[in-house]
């Protein structure tokens, strides 16, 4: 499915409050260009039987004591069960997730730092890691840029912080 019609599902599922597709709808560039980054439309995510997604905690190697929650994005079945840390769990499975789906989920995930998104199947060495609090600093930026277009200011560019790229110290 195209990121255009991914995001579409999300505005079509959202919660008929009269705020949460505004939200969606305000978000989309910003889902649209970290999807964009990646070179998968979906991913495997491991959960539980419940639903709620499998989050690994990591350890820095340098830095006793630091820590961080990840959760892994897979390219394929396959590449979810073999894992860097294959899960032999039986009530932990691998579902499939669009893109755009998976980076909306990451704004609300408070007790996740970031997402790897695994792009070559068979290739669990090299991730793109997508950082929650670097994607909510581009979705503030975003509101910001769009309250300011509202406003009547121009705005050349709703992702202006990011022309080119995710930045090398993103994560």
């Amino acid at each position: 499915m195209d990121l255009d019609s991914q995001i579409q599902l999300l505005l079509d599922n959202a919660p008929q409050d009269g705020q949460t597709p505004e939200i969606v709808a305000a978000i989309a560039p910003a889902l649209i260009y970290f999807a964009n980054q990646l070179s998968r439309e979906d991913y495997y995510i491991l959960q539980t039987l419940n639903g709620d997604w499998v989050r690994v905690t990591l350890g820095n190697r340098r830095e006793q004591g630091v820590e961080k929650n990840v959760i892994y994005a897979f390219p394929t079945l396959q590449d979810a069960a073999r894992g860097p840390m294959p899960v032999k769990d039986p009530n932990i499975m691998a579902a499939p997730f669009p893109v755009t789906h998976i980076l909306f989920q990451l704004m609300a995930l408070e007790s996740v730092d970031s997402i790897v998104f695994f792009d070559l199947p068979g290739d669990l060495m090299q991730g793109i890691e997508v950082g929650r609090e670097a994607f909510q600093e581009t979705v503030r930026n975003l509101f910001s840029q769009v309250q300011q277009w509202q406003e009547g200011e121009s705005i050349p560019n709703p992702l202006g912080n990011f022309p080119s790229g995710i930045p090398a110290d993103f994560a």
